[in-house]
Parts: C-alpha cells; structure tokens; sequence
C-alpha cells in the first residue's frame, strides 16, 4: 500500500458520510397540517327510526341537537321532531316542585322506580339552575338518582336552565315530546324550586304536584298562595319516624286551605297526601290518584282542552322570544340602547321616556 493511499484511508476513517435527508431526521422543518375534524352528516331518518324504536343512546343524542345553539344543529333538531311529532301524546306529564329540601330527587327516584317496576317506561327531565356569574350548572341529578338511571325502563336528563324562566321553557317542551316519541309512559319534570315561575311548568304538564315538609305552621307562611292555586296535589313528604304523626296533621291543613281555594283543574278538588320515600310508603296512593285524574279529565275532555291551551301557550312564548330577538339583531338598536342607558344612569331621561324613545326611533 503506497503512502498516498495510506493517506486516503486515514483521512476516510475520519469522515463522517451524509446521510439522506429527510423531513423526519430533524435536519428540515415542515410546515404542519392543521388537523380540522370532519363533521359527519347527521342521519335524521336514522336517528328519529333508533328513538321510535326506544334506544336512549339516539335519544340523548337528539336531545343534545335540541338544546344546541349552532343553527345547523337547530334546523336538524326541526326535522327530528317533525318526523317524531307523529308518535308523541301518549303520556303522562307530571310536573314535581318544592322548597329546597323537600326532598324532590329521593321522591322522584322512588317514585320512578315503583312505576318502572310495574312495567311503565318513565322519562325524567330534571332542571338544574344555571349560575348567573358563570352560566354553568352542577347537573347533579344523574348522581342523586342512581338506582333509578341504572333501570332499563328509566331515562334521566338533567337539563341546565340557561337563564329560563323556570328553567323550562322551549328546549323542555321539546326534550319532552322527543321521549314521548321514545316510547315513555310517564314523564317527570323536576323544577328549580318556588316561585312564580313554576307557572312555566304548569303551562305544560297535565298534573303538578307541589312537595312540602312537614311542619304546617311555618310553611303556610311560606307558602305563596299562587303556587298553591296551580297544584293539583300537594305531597307531605318525609312523612315517617318523628315526623309521621306531624305528617298527618300537615295533611288535614292543607286540605283545609285547598277546599277554599279556586280548582287548578276544572272538575277536580286538590289534595294532599303523606308520603315517605324512606320507608316507600305514599307512592302507590300518588299514582293512584294521578290516574283517577287522567281518568276524570278523560272523560270531561279537559285533558285534550288542556294540551291544545298549552300548545298555543308554547306557540306565543315562541312569537315573544322571536320579537326581542329580531329587536336587539336590528342594525343600530344595540347602539341606540347603550345610549339610552347612559341617559337613563345620568339622570337625564326616565325608564319609560327612554323605552319611548327606543320605540320611536327611526335606526
């Protein structure tokens, strides 16, 4: 081997080869793809046949295009119902309220899985108030109610109320007929609580119970006399141990009181009953009761009377949110009314000028 090929070997153990390149060793940067989702047609037919048909899978899945605020989710959620609308008002709709407390989940929970056990299919819409600071809800239902969402016969949806009054109004209307197209013989509407706008979930149900404790005395105080004249039942609950005999008194007062109040039902005298959801006693007299209602109205008509009021009822509420929001969505009106805010704080105009003026306005 000559000096000189001595000297290419040397100087070759030294050099390091190149290697391929490529757009994964490091050596190159390449632009990354953007990973966009590609959104899957929705199968209204399909959805709407597997909800007929019973599957809580598709009925929650067309639940969640209803309360949905996209407009294309809106609009198959239109269609969905259209389709279902058919196989709807089969039945029963009871609205459940009650002071915080009363026990409203533990009675709903036991009374659904009585009536599950009996071979009824029951739906439960519960309504979970959503915070004024943060728009969220706890939607805590499904945990308090844990035998009864693990039932076969049994569907539970708690629902946020997103500000609603009541905290039902259009997306439960059509949550509710959407599980009546699901096969559901019973549905229960469990309220936020109290007040006036209990009178949203009167609008429509056919029967509202309204929970209370026992303890007559101070809860009459308590009690809004307006509540009391939409109820077609009110419910003595956690009527047992201690309280049973408390119960029993509660019972007869309320009586009393309904007996000089006007009817919430044509044709029907309001009552009360004790029940305890902790010894599973009261519940079979509640249904019983419920079904010598429907049974009664049946036969008087009011039963259908009473579901076309509430469909034109829906109709207007629907006409009135369409109004404020095609007000606001007007070119300029946002500006007129900061304006007209201002004025309004600095003392400048009063509330009732102001609303003139917005009204007046040419924008």
């Amino acid at each position: 081997m000559t000096n000189k090929e001595k000297g290419t070997e040397k100087e070759s153990a030294l050099h390091v080869m190149g290697g391929v390149t490529s757009s994964h060793d490091g050596t190159k940067r390449t632009a990354r793809r953007k990973f966009v989702k590609k959104e899957q047609p929705t199968n209204i037919h399909h959805l709407v046949e597997k909800i007929i048909s019973g599957s809580r899978l598709e009925l929650a899945q067309g639940i969640t295009l209803i309360e949905s605020v996209r407009k294309q989710d809106q609009s198959y959620a239109q269609e969905l119902l259209q389709k279902a609308l058919p196989h709807t008002g089969a039945s029963v709709r009871i609205g459940i309220s009650g002071v915080p407390g009363a026990g409203k989940s533990t009675f709903i929970e036991t009374f659904g899985l009585m009536l599950c056990e009996l071979g009824y299919k029951v739906a439960v819409l519960a309504i979970d108030p959503s915070s004024t600071v943060t728009g969220g809800s706890i939607l805590g239902d499904k945990t308090r109610m844990q035998n009864l969402t693990n039932h076969p016969n049994a569907f539970i949806r708690p629902s946020p109320t997103s500000g609603t009054l009541g905290g039902v109004h259009r997306k439960t209307r059509e949550t509710m007929l959407l599980c009546e197209a699901a096969g559901y013989d019973v549905i229960l509407i469990e309220t936020v609580g109290v007040g006036q706008s209990e009178t949203a979930v009167r609008n429509m149900v056919d029967f509202f119970a309204l929970l209370a404790l026992t303890g007559a005395g101070d809860d009459l105080q308590g009690m809004k006399k307006g509540i009391m004249e939409i109820t077609d039942l009110i419910i003595v609950h956690k009527a047992d141990g201690e309280n049973r005999r408390l119960a029993k008194r509660t019972v007869r007062e309320y009586k009393q009181i309904l007996h000089y109040l006007q009817p919430a039902t044509p044709g029907w005298q309001s009552t009360a009953l004790p029940v305890s959801s902790l010894q599973k006693t009261g519940h079979k007299e509640v249904w019983e009761l419920i079904q010598a209602f429907k049974e009664k109205m049946l036969e008087s008509n009011f039963w259908k009377t009473r579901r076309q009021e509430q469909t034109k009822s829906w109709f207007h509420d629907m006409i009135h949110d369409r109004l404020i929001e095609s007000f606001f969505n007007e070119e300029g009106k946002k500006r007129v009314v900061s304006e007209l805010e201002k004025s309004i704080l600095n003392s400048d105009v009063t509330v009732t000028a102001a609303v003139e003026q917005l009204f007046a306005k040419k924008v």
